[in-house]
């Protein structure tokens, strides 16, 4: 199944008609994902890519209900930092379920409003600052792969999860993996901000509940507490599937950001040590270096005689 973007999802993409948005749109449509629409004020049309524009994101669900009989599954986001709290709340007060927020920079207080408007309608969202999602064969969301062709290359199908606090090392995770023969249900970026929608054990639990998924791979990242929760998760038997995990930063010290504003020690919380030493009480496997954790996952499959890959 993998989880949050495949094949039938209907996707909206918000700012379509800029550089970014064209670019991203053409990547996702070559790689599979079922783009129906896009949103752009006062754009409305024109077409991009084949893809018929409208000036709202309810025209777009509206049309999309009179057309296909279902609404709009999914947004994405490309629209300047300061436009993402409008364009996100217009769509989950549209009706859209799932938001994804690709843009940097977006101010905290403009993140928070964000997650109270999803959860006051019944949505949710993933990102700032997220590279996106891509489930191999079904679709893509955002910019994760670089091209479809290369994307296709380096992504197989198969059992096992990949989250990641890292944009770039989510791809760097996934192609490692795949030399190894390991193939994925889904790559999830979950974004690098201090807000976010979907964070490190909210995609573990959509993990634990897709069918699909037999084992997790996780990039953590020091600061922030989402890998003490996700060891939490595990010792509670909410996640009762393999968890391999490797923590960036360990030569980090407090004060120090790494990479980004959400990888930051502060007050002697979100260290290295910390996360490591709380994972692997809870029975995770815990590498101390990026390079390891391919060989390390292929262990862990093995000794759950889970299959390395699938045909689809």
């Amino acid at each position: 199944m993998a989880i949050i973007i495949d094949e039938n999802k209907q996707v909206l993409i918000q700012g379509i008609t800029g550089r970014e948005g064209r670019a991203r749109t053409k990547l996702m449509k070559e790689f599979g994902t079922n783009v129906v629409a896009g949103c752009t004020p006062g754009k409305g049309g024109q077409t991009v890519l084949d893809t018929p524009v409208y000036n709202t994101v309810a025209e777009a669900v509206s049309a999309m209900q009179n057309k296909t009989g279902k609404s709009i599954d999914i947004s994405v986001l490309f629209v300047p930092a300061k436009f993402v709290k409008g364009a996100a709340i217009e769509a989950v007060e549209a009706g859209v379920k799932f938001v994804v927020i690709v843009p940097d920079r977006v101010p905290v207080w403009d993140a928070m409003e964000i997650a109270r408007a999803t959860e006051k309608n019944n949505a949710k969202f993933i990102g700032p600052n997220t590279l996106g999602v891509l489930s191999p064969n079904r679709g893509v969301l955002g910019m994760i792969g670089g091209r479809a062709s290369s994307a296709r290359e380096w992504f197989k199908p198969g059992y096992t999860g990949i989250i990641s606090r890292s944009g770039g090392m989510t791809s760097s995770t996934g192609y490692y993996l795949g030399r190894k023969g390991i193939g994925i249900s889904t790559l999830v970026h979950v974004g690098g901000d201090q807000v976010l929608g979907t964070r490190i054990p909210d995609a573990a639990i959509m993990f634990q509940n897709d069918p699909q998924t037999k084992a997790l791979v996780i990039f953590g990242e020091i600061g922030g507490s989402q890998e003490e929760q996700l060891a939490q998760l595990i010792q509670q038997n909410r996640i009762t599937k393999p968890v391999i995990a490797y923590i960036g930063g360990a030569a980090a010290k407090e004060g120090t950001r790494f990479s980004h504003a959400g990888a930051i020690i502060e007050g002697g919380k979100g260290t290295h040590d910390g996360k490591v030493k709380a994972l692997r009480d809870a029975g995770a496997t815990v590498v101390t270096s990026f390079g390891d954790l391919p060989d390390a996952a292929l262990k862990v499959l093995n000794q759950h005689n889970i299959p390395l890959a699938s045909s689809n």
